[in-house]
């Protein structure tokens, strides 16, 4: 799964094997660490057909999947059609990932997949479409947390231990914090003027409790006071950046930096917590 995820760029966490789907058995069901979108993966370890090509599609809509990944031995070329046209004329929320499995051996090393991907979301057209329809707001965080990533980029010691998916409209930005099912999420609000960095615990309440319990040692480590607190099945602990203005694009560069640093001083923290 580590080398699909590369091929990908994508983090993917897996929740489970054979899932069911009403009568049909998704082979994967995960989600992108960070995010938490929804993702379905279907193996046909042979030539595209039809069935698949429904398959994937109904396993998409039974399981509300964001992003889609169908893994083959050889795509056809009217498969190849069929999923370039999904990206074309779906939104620019959901992406479709047509990709071929190969099998490659350098002299007497042993035989090593590896996928190639011949179809994906068409980044141009769907931006495109995103700027003709995302709204001021949406705009503006999708412009920050370009910049962000950006930023990111050029920093030797944050980009050797994150790596940042592709930003979209929204508030928040999310990335794995390294420790079971939590995440480290950073977000934004135009209205309330807030910027914030949070630990995020998806549905495991015992690591919840048992980093609620190194409230100090994480509180001391991150240089504030974090507020601790459950919403359905998740937890989160937040540190907030006081006096910040994330319209205010001229302290954009000074929110980034804030972001980084406390990034990585909160994953350390949460390392060394749960060892």
């Amino acid at each position: 799964m580590t080398l699909l995820g590369e091929a990908l760029d994508i983090d993917i966490a897996v929740e489970e094997q054979e899932a069911s789907v009403g009568d049909f058995r998704a082979d994967i069901v995960a989600t992108e660490a960070g995010s938490g979108r929804r993702i379905v993966i279907e193996n046909q370890l042979e030539d595209t057909n039809h069935d698949h090509l429904g398959k994937i599609i109904t396993y998409a809509s039974g399981r509300d999947a964001e992003i889609i990944v169908w893994v083959v031995r050889r795509a056809r070329e009217e498969h190849r059609s069929a999923i370039e046209w999904l990206n074309n004329h779906t939104d620019e929320n959901i992406g479709f990932f047509l990709c071929e499995v190969k099998l490659y051996r350098i002299g007497d090393s042993a035989i090593a997949p590896k996928f190639e991907i011949v179809e994906k979301p068409n980044g141009w057209i769907k931006e495109q479409r995103r700027t003709e329809t995302t709204s001021a707001t949406g705009q503006l965080y999708l412009d920050f947390w370009t910049a962000f990533k950006e930023a990111a980029q050029e920093n030797a010691e944050f980009s050797k231990v994150f790596r940042l998916q592709k930003p979209l409209p929204r508030t928040d930005y999310g990335v794995p914090s390294g420790v079971g099912t939590s995440s480290i999420v950073w977000r934004i609000g135009a209205q309330k003027k807030l910027v914030c960095i949070m630990l995020y615990v998806d549905g495991n309440w015992e690591l919840y409790e048992q980093l609620k319990t190194h409230n100090d040692e994480i509180a001391c480590a991150m240089g504030g006071e974090l507020l601790w607190g459950k919403a359905n099945k998740d937890g989160k602990a937040v540190l907030v950046l006081p006096g910040a203005d994330p319209t205010d694009r001229e302290r954009w560069q000074e929110y980034f930096a804030w972001f980084m640093e406390k990034a990585l001083r909160l994953r350390a923290a949460v390392l060394e917590c749960v060892k």
